[in-house]
């Protein structure tokens, strides 16, 4: 998750420029200017049952095994009513919000005040103050990257305590997860009111501002492009990365943990979920400099769909399948086993190495080898809000010759390894392909627009040479 002023003036309305007969648009970034009533009925949508979807799934493994259709027949035949199901929710705990504040602030605390030293002995590992791409102000934002690092620590502590110190049980996330839930909502609403509230009255860049004029669509979508408070913390990397992300290992291994307590055992499937989840992670953190390239740093602002999907939903629905193993361990067969890690594995591979080709594109400006040859690409123009002409090329060899999100094809390879390791008795594991899919989907369309906006006839040229989105000769 996977997760996003002041007016705008009239001179950063859209504007064209045209080079050697090329048209190119002028600082369509980030998200829209003005909505349309689908975009409208979608956040309302979102806003009003995201919380309610996550609450469902996490309420059906807490009370009905996790069976997503025997609380819809209970409530459809009059067996149970909705507040029977509500009253044996577990609520809010004092414990729950200890636990959820001093993860918070521990994260808070490495993020600002423990400056990355990882880079300086990790060969081939970018840390430390890095440059993130353009704003379409023009301005350019350094970060400390020191994810990984926060992650080693955390995970650090986390062992130690479990084999030496016992201050708390590695089960203590699995014991409190839906008290958790409460604390995790509350952070996530608070934290996109604020940005809203910021971004009103004292944005950190009122020319990165964007408003629409519709309350919910600017609530959800964000208004500033990068909050800040100071000169280091940056809403947007800290939530994107930290604390869901650090934590989502820690998750899968709290659940290991409750399945050992309860059945004696840790099943091959849970370490399978464990093992490809946690390279995923681990791969997000080694290349947390690379995100500062990605759509959610560079073009998505800082609203309700970051600020609480980082928090809550992240957390709570990525991890499904290590909780649905605790309820019904699966222990696979040999070649199962195999075929799904090696499925996780290809799919790592793809996702990884069509990034690397785009970012060493990048790096050196086009001038090194892709498959063993110069690469192939596409120049371009575009134009900033001050009015400076930027070049860009769009590469058309290796990964990004088959399709032009070749990427996210591997990512979705690598989901439903995930789901696979649950096996087929039930459908909530699944719903991680299938939001995956949804979502990435939606990315590249989301994506294209914003491309073919910031460059015009370049983006044409583009998709008649790679005419695939995500999986050649098909989409």
């Amino acid at each position: 998750m996977a997760a996003h002023q002041e007016k705008k003036p009239s001179e950063e309305k859209d504007g064209k420029s045209t080079q050697n007969g090329t048209q190119t648009s002028q600082v369509q970034w980030g998200r829209a200017w003005e909505v349309d009533w689908f975009s409208l009925v979608s956040i309302l949508f979102l806003l009003m049952f995201a919380p309610l979807i996550v609450y469902y799934f996490i309420m059906s493994c807490d009370q009905y095994q996790c069976s997503l259709i025997d609380p819809v027949i209970d409530l459809l035949t009059g067996n149970k009513h909705l507040s029977d199901i509500w009253n044996k929710t577990p609520t809010l705990t004092y414990r729950a919000a200890g636990i959820y504040t001093l993860w918070v602030a521990f994260q808070v605390v490495l993020y600002v005040y423990v400056p990355d030293f990882c880079h300086k002995f990790l060969p081939g590992y970018v840390g430390g103050v890095q440059e993130g791409a353009v704003t379409p102000a023009g301005v350019v934002n350094k970060y400390e990257i020191n994810g990984l690092q926060a992650w080693i620590i955390t995970h650090v502590f986390w062992f130690v305590n479990a084999y030496y110190f016992h201050c708390f049980s590695p089960t203590v996330i699995f014991d409190n997860w839906i008290p958790l839930l409460w604390c995790a909502n509350i952070l996530g609403y608070a934290v996109s009111t604020f940005a809203m509230i910021k971004g009103y009255f004292f944005p950190t860049n009122a020319k990165d501002c964007k408003f629409t004029g519709n309350f919910f669509y600017d609530y959800m979508m964000g208004i500033e492009f990068n909050p800040r408070i100071g000169k280091w913390f940056d809403f947007k990397l800290f939530f994107n990365g930290r604390p869901g992300i650090v934590a989502w290992t820690l998750i899968n291994l709290s659940y290991a943990a409750k399945q050992q307590e309860l059945y004696g055992q840790v099943t091959n499937s849970m370490i399978l979920v464990n093992v490809l989840q946690g390279i995923y992670v681990l791969d997000f953190f080694w290349n947390e400099a690379w995100y500062l390239k990605t759509i959610d740093i560079c073009h998505d602002h800082f609203g309700w769909y970051l600020g609480w999907g980082d928090c809550v939903w992240l957390p709570y629905l990525y991890t499904l399948q290590g909780l649905y193993l605790v309820y019904h361990p699966v222990q696979l067969g040999t070649a199962n086993a195999i075929g799904i890690l090696m499925l996780g594995l290809i799919g790592y591979y793809i996702f990884r190495m069509t990034n690397h080709q785009k970012d060493l594109f990048r790096r050196t400006n086009g001038n090194c080898k892709i498959w063993g040859k110069k690469p192939e690409y596409i120049e371009c123009s575009y134009m900033s809000v001050d009015g400076t002409k930027h070049y860009s090329k769009l590469m058309t060899s290796g990964f990004w010759g088959w399709a032009r999100h070749f990427n996210y094809t591997g990512d979705l390879m690598g989901s439903l390894a995930y789901c696979l390791t649950c096996g087929f008795d039930h459908i909530l594991p699944y719903f991680y392909i299938v939001y995956m899919t949804i979502l990435l989907t939606h990315r590249c369309i989301r994506d294209e627009h914003r491309c073919f906006s910031k460059y015009g006839k370049d983006w044409k040229r583009y998709t008649a040479g790679v005419p695939y989105r995500l999986v050649p000769g098909i989409f």
